[in-house]
């Protein structure tokens, strides 16, 4: 479910307190809870309605000037249900504090190590986020198309994988493009020092017995 930039505001300052959506299906939960751009928002109560008992205080307080201007604001060619959702702002988003973070403990490594191994390991990709990972560091602000063509991965999947990372507070996203993180530079910082020691540990002698 996505937010205009305004509308976001409006949330989070409290003068917008609902949104309309023109679904075939729901595609939210009462209770769910969406990240922006502005924090986490809370979707509550979710009901169906028909448009003539729609107001323009409804639109008011959905961000539009009236009820002709919120009606524009769906797909002309768009067939479904039209709901009424609640939303409010629910807190910052805690992805900001995590991808801000300089220093990665033994454990904190490790842990974050195993998670992205999963996703390499459950990926018909296979291994991808180191790759994905170091493209963007190498690159930043490159937008989708960029990486995609840098990688060799198709593009809208790479931009559902970018947001697993970004969860996991590696990278940034910004309007055009991404960028790593200082948790993500600390991170590939760790890994790779620890690969260099790897490698450069010289191979201990067998000793046999006579």
């Amino acid at each position: 479910m996505l937010f205009r930039g305004a509308h976001l505001q409006g949330i989070k300052s409290g003068e917008i307190t609902m949104a309309f959506r023109k679904w075939q299906k729901v595609s939210v939960k009462s209770g769910s809870l969406l990240h922006t751009s502005v924090g986490l928002l809370e979707i509550g109560k979710i009901e169906a309605v028909n448009e003539n008992d729609i107001t323009d205080k409804d639109a008011v307080q959905a961000g539009f000037v009236d009820k002709k201007q919120l009606l524009k604001s769906f797909n002309h060619n768009s067939t479904g249900t039209i709901f009424k959702i609640s939303v409010r702002y629910h807190a910052e988003d805690p992805r900001i504090k995590l991808r801000e973070q300089t220093g990665l403990s033994e454990q904190q490594f490790e842990d974050l190590k195993d998670r992205l191994e999963r996703l390499d390991r459950y990926s018909k990709q296979g291994y991808w986020t180191q790759k994905v990972l170091l493209t963007i560091k190498n690159n930043p602000n490159l937008h989708a198309i960029g990486v995609a063509e840098l990688t060799g991965f198709e593009k809208e999947w790479l931009k559902l994988n970018i947001r697993k990372l970004k969860n996991l507070g590696l990278t940034i996203s910004h309007n055009i493009g991404y960028e790593i993180s200082p948790l993500g530079s600390e991170y590939l910082s760790k890994l790779f020092n620890i690969q260099s020691l790897s490698k450069g540990q010289p191979t201990k002698k067998r000793r046999f017995k006579l």
